[in-house]
């Protein structure tokens, strides 16, 4: 299932105005600030839909009946664009896993390229929660070959999906190939360029967020 986060106005509407403003985006520190922002946003989103068991705690006053989450979930994401989206969502789960993967094009021709992964760094994610980040869903290629790699290593028992800006194209390619997972993203934009580049989207997510790659 894709959730839309900013379907209806919010202050998502907001965060996504600005992570698209190209004057704006010269604020790298602001610019990773709503990418977080918009992570634990769909943090608790997510959390609406996880288990909890019903724990007793005592008040200062007294004995409250309280829910507590009855598991962590792992918060794994794509280096190196996907960080600050993880620290929003982990913000908000404070006591989760943290996964890291690093996953890039590596270009064969001016238009045409293969999705490399080299570093796999994962706790034991086997009949886990498993929430898997990466800000720009282009052409969804990255997302599906991490979610394939990690899938080598365990079977979660759920999988959510985060994003920030999509292409309708990346999108529809993520829920072929990641049927059972629920798809938490900001916006859907229409189109992708020749180089696999969503537009209007935002730009380089990596680079305005930690500078451009030699």
């Amino acid at each position: 299932m894709v959730h839309i986060l900013s379907k209806e106005f919010s202050l998502v509407s907001e965060f996504l105005r600005e992570l698209r403003d190209k004057e704006i985006q010269q604020d790298r520190a602001r610019f990773r600030k709503n990418i977080e922002r918009i992570g634990q946003i769909a943090a608790y989103e997510i959390s609406k839909e996880m288990n909890y068991d019903l724990h007793f705690t005592n008040t200062p006053l007294g004995i409250a009946q309280v829910k507590k989450l009855n598991e962590q979930p792992v918060i794994a994401t794509i280096l190196r664009a996907g960080l600050p989206l993880q620290k929003g969502i982990s913000d908000m789960f404070d006591q989760a896993d943290l996964a890291y993967i690093s996953a890039y094009r590596k270009h064969t021709n001016y238009t045409e390229f293969e999705i490399v992964l080299e570093y796999f760094a994962t706790p034991d994610i086997n009949d886990r929660i498993i929430i898997l980040c990466d800000p720009m869903l282009a052409t969804g290629q990255s997302l599906v070959q991490t979610y394939q790699a990690i899938r080598k290593r365990g079977i979660p028992k759920k999988v959510y999906l985060v994003s920030v800006i999509g292409s309708k194209q990346g999108v529809d390619y993520v829920t072929k190939h990641i049927p059972n997972a629920d798809l938490w993203i900001g916006v859907i934009d229409d189109k992708l360029d020749a180089n696999g580049y969503i537009l209007p989207g935002l730009g380089d997510a990596g680079d305005l967020s930690f500078g451009v790659k030699s």
